[in-house]
Order: structure tokens, then sequence, then C-alpha cells
């Protein structure tokens, strides 16, 4: 339960902050992007500076859930943060929810009900052996670097897209160097302190932010926030099951349900993230 409540809160707080940053971020030139002198720019901007407090405070839950639940379950959740950012972007820019905001709403809800009832996922090992570390972080640099040349160029809609699909696959990956931080922690700050795995957590949390950051840049935030959103969840399944071994069911139906749940959902966060109200509430 302590995980589940402190994943909603997580997904709460990154709501926030993704709001917050792409209304602090939307405006900085197009050659910062996937430049460090972004984030120093944007590090004089008051709100994004807010939404930067948000995603610390995300992070701190996230943290604690994950160190308490399965990464399938915690990170599966942080797609209810669209479900927040919604009434956030339309009360900010003074509209209101339409019936197409409220089934897209439902479809989420729906997907993520149906999705964890089914799977049921169960806890699994707190780490994963060296060489599987080696494979996961090598296959996320190739791909988030194949996402990020395709989207180079002048095509700002496309930009948005790669460099959010890419954030959320670095996330995925950064989720589960918290996993294993967050378990290491348990034997004191100096059991952290002396393991790879913060060290690479903290180039990867930049490099995630950078990313998420630059996707808000290229354009509105309803191509962004839908790739980071669908993308982060997806990995984290895959990383769940394959490298930390938890397991979820695996069954004729329950894999026509769980894939059936994952499409409505995915249908839902996209529905959701081109709201005229999320839209509206981002964009100065």
């Amino acid at each position: 339960m302590l995980a589940v409540l402190c994943a909603l809160g997580s997904a709460l707080m990154y709501a926030m902050a993704s709001v917050l940053q792409h209304r602090g971020g939307i405006d900085q030139p197009a050659e910062q992007s996937m430049k460090l002198g972004l984030l120093v720019r944007l590090a004089r901007n008051r709100i994004w500076l807010g939404g930067v407090a948000c995603d610390v405070a995300g992070y701190v839950l996230q943290f604690v859930a994950l160190g308490h639940g399965p990464i399938i379950v915690v990170q599966t959740l942080l797609v209810t943060g669209l479900l927040f950012a919604l009434p956030v972007g339309a009360a900010w820019s003074g509209r209101r929810l339409t019936s197409s905001d409220w089934l897209a709403a439902i479809a989420v809800v729906v997907g993520l009900a149906v999705f964890l009832a089914v799977a049921a996922p169960a806890p699994g090992r707190p780490g994963t052996r060296p060489g599987t570390w080696v494979a996961l972080l090598s296959a996320v640099t190739i791909v988030t670097a194949l996402l990020v040349a395709w989207g180079q160029g002048p095509a700002s809609r496309r930009r948005a897209v790669a460099l959010g699909a890419a954030a959320g696959l670095v996330y995925g990956a950064a989720a589960a160097l918290t996993k294993t931080t967050a378990h290491i922690f348990d034997r004191g700050l100096f059991g952290v302190v002396a393991h790879w795995q913060l060290y690479a957590l903290i180039v990867i949390a930049v490099g995630g932010m950078l990313l998420a950051q630059s996707a808000f840049q290229a354009g509105a935030l309803d191509l962004s926030l839908p790739a980071i959103t669908v993308v982060d969840p997806v990995v984290s399944i895959l990383i769940g099951v394959f490298a930390f071994h938890e397991s979820i069911a695996t069954g004729v139906w329950a894999l026509g349900a769980e894939s059936f749940a994952l499409v409505l959902m995915i249908a839902g966060v996209v529905a959701l993230a081109r709201s005229e109200g999320l839209v509206a509430g981002t964009v100065r």
C-alpha cells in the first residue's frame, strides 16, 4: 500500500513538474536543444525552477515507492500523472474539461486498473547481475542515440516526439537504478556511496532531464508528453520482467487482456495529452 500511495503522489508531483517546465522552457531558442547551456538558461526562470522542485519531490516519493514495490506497479502508476496534469492545465488556461477529456481519463483509469488486476505483478529481485546491467544500459544508450539522431532537423514535431520517447526510455532505466539504489540504501549511506549504481543514476538523471526539457522546448506538450508517458512504463515493464524477474500473469487469456488494457491506456494518454485544456494551460 505504501508503494501505491507514494507512486500516486509521485505522479502528481511529476505532472506539476511537466506543466511548469514546459511553460518555462517553450520560449527557449531552438539552437539550445540538447545542450547543457539550456539547463543553465532555464535555471534563471522561476516557473521552471518550480517545476524542478516538483520533480525533486516526485523523485523522493518514487524512490520510496520503488524501495517497497515492484517496478512494474510503480512505473505504470506514474501514468496517472496525466490525469493530474489535465485539471491543472485546464485551470491555468481557464478552460473547462470536455466530455472527450472525461472519456479519455476513464480509458486511462480502466486500462491501468485492468492491466494491474490481470497482470498481478509480484516482486522480484532488488537488483540484477552485472552482465544484465551492461546489456540494459548499453541498449538504452544505443536506442537513445538513435532517437536523438532521428529527431534532428527542422521538423519540430518529430523532434518533440523523438526526444520525448528518448526521455521515457532513459527514465525507465533510471527507475531500475533507483530501485537497486533504494535497496542498497537500507544498508546505510556508506553502502550507497560505495556502489556504482548511484553515480550511474546521477548521470542518467541529468541526461533524462536534458532530453525531457529539450522535448518540451521543441513543441507543444501534446507531442512530447504522450511519448514520455507511454515509453516509460512500457520500458519499465520489460525491465521488471527480464532484468528484475518480477512476474506477471502469462496465460493466453491474461496476455490478451493485458495487451488490450495497455492499448486502451495508451489511447487515453494520447487523447488526454491533446486536450485543449492541457495544451492551452502550458503554452504562453
